[in-house]
């Protein structure tokens, strides 16, 4: 599958802001699972520093800084991707969840520090005893780790209701466990814990989902909006994306930007200004497929 991308936000300040210094995470990643055929980031008024480089985790990210008086300010990035079929195993006839070659000191020894990064608590996933519990229902032991990694999926998906605006940002992992909804990044931090409290590998992924479903299919949770889900760690196969919001095995009609230990890592666009005072942002996502 092929897409055009629109990402465009726009800040709109009550006062004069003097300086604005802000990354981005909204190029698309380009690996073995899917082409950047284009990117373009557009950045008004013109920033006086614009820099692009590659964080902790590979993805590559843009900083700028607009230092002449504004009281606005806006970020469009428009990308084309392929899309790859990513090719998952068969989740049954991956290894035991609780097999030692699922641990670390186990993974290809190039990938053993990045890899090991996402096997601990960060700031937005703790790891706690009650999203265990929630990960023990279904991993059981012996249990072949793709398997009980999609059972944990539809089990986030038919017991957390997904519900715009109940939280923020700051809306710890015990309060979700507790209140049973949230959103997607919300599942995505619920998923984390619940993997990590065991002791498995797994990370953050940002992204966006296909606009229009395909004909006969229906609209996934999310569209129209940046999305997010996790990636578990399945050795001999990889990383394999699972959205909990939708209770899926990742397929061809999600599309990432970058990946992390959390949202932290990855956030779209953030920053820090002087001046401003109150100020409202505006967000819009398109997602098109491209004959």
């Amino acid at each position: 599958m092929r897409y055009k991308l629109r990402h465009a936000t726009t800040y709109a300040y009550a006062e004069t802001a003097t300086l604005s210094h802000n990354a981005a995470h909204l190029r698309p990643l380009n690996d073995g699972r899917q082409i950047l055929e284009d990117f373009r980031l557009d950045v008004t008024p013109s920033p006086r520093v614009f820099t692009e480089t590659i964080d902790t985790f590979g993805n590559r990210f843009h900083l700028f800084q607009l230092q002449e008086p504004h009281r606005e300010f806006s970020v469009v990035a428009e990308s084309e991707v392929e899309v790859l079929d990513p090719g998952f195993p068969e989740p049954s006839s991956t290894v035991p969840w609780d097999d030692p070659t699922t641990r670390p000191g186990h993974q290809p020894s190039g990938n053993l520090a990045l890899i090991s990064e996402h096997r601990h608590a960060s700031p937005f996933v703790p790891l706690l005893e009650g999203t265990a519990e929630l990960a023990r229902r279904v991993f059981e032991p012996g249990r072949p780790i793709l398997e009980a990694g999609a059972a944990l999926t539809a089990l986030v998906k038919s017991e957390f209701k997904y519900s715009p605006r109940s939280t923020t940002l700051a809306t710890p992992v015990t309060e979700i466990l507790a209140l049973r909804r949230g959103v997607c990044q919300d599942f995505a931090h619920l998923m984390l814990s619940a993997f990590r409290s065991l002791g498995l590998i797994a990370r953050y992924v940002s992204g966006y989902l296909e606009t229009l479903p395909p004909p006969g299919k229906q609209r996934l949770v999310g569209a129209d909006a940046s999305h997010a889900w996790v990636q578990l760690w399945v050795p001999d196969s990889g990383w394999v994306d699972l959205d909990p919001t939708n209770g899926c095995i990742v397929g061809e009609r999600h599309i990432r930007v970058a990946v992390g230990r959390d949202y932290g890592d990855v956030t779209p666009l953030k920053g820090l200004i002087l001046g401003g005072g109150a100020q409202t942002i505006s967000v819009s996502v398109d997602v098109a497929p491209v004959a």
